[in-house]
């Protein structure tokens, strides 16, 4: 059948799949039994749900136009009330779980939300500090019990008893895929978030064009951890159910390892500090070894680190490569259930090493850029000869058009999955989309052999020295983060007379250190100031001022104690650094490092 509103696609699951295992999540077993299992709808199960929960929706009085906001962490419920809003013509407004009770009350304010779904009593609690002030939100419904709250149950069961499938079908038909599908709220860095409005055919176009992105079957398993409120993850997993995959959500980050040797997924996507964390995992580990063992381990990760595609590092290479694979990468693999066909990287910079070593172990990382109002990718290395360039964000997506401004770099780019513009705003929808109906980007790169995208920089995170150098910030974090002693880091110097970086350390590869050298750890405040942690981590970018110009050299870098985090507002949802936010909290730390003497 033909797609042209995203809900579309559950027609298509419906005729297509027989699956018992569409959407999963992990929940406690039911009869009071102890431990977790996973609960498992089929499509079938999917499209009763959704019908019931549209009906309902309708019998509570909501008409064509009203939002139904969605608030909560990613389980199946979340698809079906996503669904259903969009078979009613109700534009869904999801909403990151953990945002701040002032972003909260602005987007349900701005959006003029009717209804907001939320799935635990956390959400509520906030609600309830600023429910008299948004006089449109009529009903709250809960995924999980929660006393004085209704339950999505009863929501069904109202739809149920007031079921018009005429009526469902009559407003169905009268939705274009021009119709309004959702509003994105981004994070952003800086004041009150902008509602991204995306099309049924922008973000429809997107799923389309990403079914080239690998060799999907209907008989893959996806594990799903990104939040859904995000449109990196909400795409993948509209076509996971395009393509009839199983989607099994995580039960959270910490999880990730376990329920993928659980399930033994085919595919994942991540954002870059995911793999990091991986891959300091794996060294960690080989670090343990000795030996033998030891000298395989530090082998693999030296060919790993220098891998090139399609068998250009020659036969002797390769012949070492098969040795490794069998001993070493052959267990990574098994540590993400063994059937992993891709992984995919977005939503940030990601360091071509990582590329490599995810590449070499026979586990293909492709990566892809995007943003939220461009519903969502741009561009992707994707399967297929000639498809993948590591330090690109691969090849332009069919269908879209980039244009690399002559004067500054820009990106610019125009398509089907473009944003109709961001809510109730029009002057900045003047802003970023021009005349020629390009959007412009924010970010500065290059075309690469004619073919790959290449992102150089972010206008926005660019800055000045006082001698009028631009530095780069993102460039010089992603090589300090090699290190594993650095957890984050923020590197500064706008209109300061060289650069520098605030470091937020790893507390547990610290105190692993010390402990495998006798040194006391007192606590994690006075320990920033151990002369061995602060070599540690000086060394480090000493090697790093080696390969940048004079200018770029970080000089009295600083230790700081305490993890940025989203729920404490120093990074966005998708792990972008709130820079302004940093600085503010750090504002001492930074006043020490450019008020201590010339350099």
């Amino acid at each position: 059948m033909e797609l042209t509103r995203v809900f579309d696609i559950l027609e298509n699951l419906k005729l297509n799949s027989t699956k018992d295992d569409i959407l999963c999540c992990k929940e406690l077993l039911p009869n009071g039994r102890s431990g977790k299992g996973w609960t498992k709808h089929s499509a079938a199960d999917f499209v009763i749900n959704v019908n019931n929960i549209s009906s309902g929706l309708l019998a509570l009085g909501l008409t064509k136009g009203d939002t139904v906001a969605i608030m909560s962490n990613n389980r199946p419920e979340w698809n079906f009330v996503d669904f259903a809003a969009q078979q009613a013509s109700l534009p869904s407004v999801p909403i990151f779980p953990t945002v701040g009770g002032e972003d909260l009350k602005f987007i349900l304010s701005h959006s003029e939300a009717k209804l907001i779904f939320i799935s635990d009593k956390g959400i509520y609690n906030k609600l309830q500090l600023i429910q008299k002030d948004l006089p449109n939100l009529k009903h709250i419904y809960s995924f999980n019990q929660i006393e004085g709250v209704k339950h999505i149950s009863e929501l069904m069961e109202l739809g149920k008893n007031n079921y018009d499938q005429a009526k469902l079908d009559k407003i169905k038909a009268s939705i274009s895929e021009n119709d309004l599908f959702t509003i994105l709220y981004t994070s952003g860095t800086t004041g009150h978030p902008k509602g991204v409005m995306i099309s049924h055919k922008a973000l429809l176009s997107n799923v389309k064009a990403l079914t080239s992105l690998a060799p999907i079957t209907a008989d893959w398993r996806a594990l799903s951890f990104l939040p859904l409120n995000h449109v990196y993850e909400r795409v993948l997993v509209n076509l996971y159910l395009f393509k009839g995959v199983s989607v099994y959500y995580a039960e959270n980050f910490e999880t990730i390892a376990e329920n993928a040797r659980d399930i033994q997924p085919q595919i994942f996507v991540s954002v870059p500090r995911i793999f990091e964390r991986v891959i300091e995992k794996f060294y960690a580990a080989g670090e343990k070894l000795t030996g033998f063992k030891k000298k395989i381990f530090d082998l693999s990760i030296k060919l790993a680190e220098t891998y090139e595609l399609n068998g250009a590092n020659g036969m002797w290479y390769e012949l070492q490569r098969k040795i490794c694979d069998k001993l070493v990468y052959s267990k990574w693999r098994a540590a993400f259930g063994g059937k992993l066909v891709c992984i995919v990287s977005g939503g940030a910079a990601l360091n071509p090493k990582i590329e490599r070593v995810f590449s070499c172990a026979k586990i293909t990382l492709l990566q892809g850029y995007g943003m939220t109002e461009t519903s969502v990718v741009i561009a992707a290395n994707c399967f297929g000869e000639g498809n993948i360039k590591f330090g690109t964000v691969g090849p332009v997506l069919s269908g879209v058009n980039v244009k690399i401004a002559e004067e500054d770099g820009e990106i610019l780019m125009k398509g089907p999955n473009l944003m109709m513009g961001y809510y109730k705003n029009p002057e900045a929808t003047a802003e970023a989309i021009d005349k020629e109906g390009r959007f412009h980007t924010g970010d500065v790169g290059i075309m690469v052999d004619n073919k790959f995208l290449k992102i150089t920089d972010r206008k926005k995170e660019l800055f000045k020295t006082s001698a009028g150098k631009y530095i780069s910030p993102v460039a010089i974090e992603n090589k300090l983060k090699e290190c594993k002693f650095v957890e984050q880091c923020m590197v500064i110097g706008e209109g300061q007379k060289f650069a520098s970086a605030i470091i937020v350390p790893n507390i547990l590869n610290f105190k692993e250190h010390c402990k495998a050298n006798n040194i006391e750890w007192t606590s994690n405040e006075k320990m920033m100031g151990c002369d061995e942690i602060n070599k540690l981590i000086n060394d480090h970018v000493k090697e790093i001022n080696k390969a940048h110009a004079p200018y770029e050299h970080l000089k009295r870098c600083k230790l700081i104690s305490g993890a940025w985090s989203v729920e404490s507002g120093e990074i966005t949802p998708k792990l972008s650094l709130k820079r302004k936010v940093i600085k503010e909290k750090n504002k001492a730390v930074i006043d020490a490092i450019f008020g201590s003497g010339d350099e």
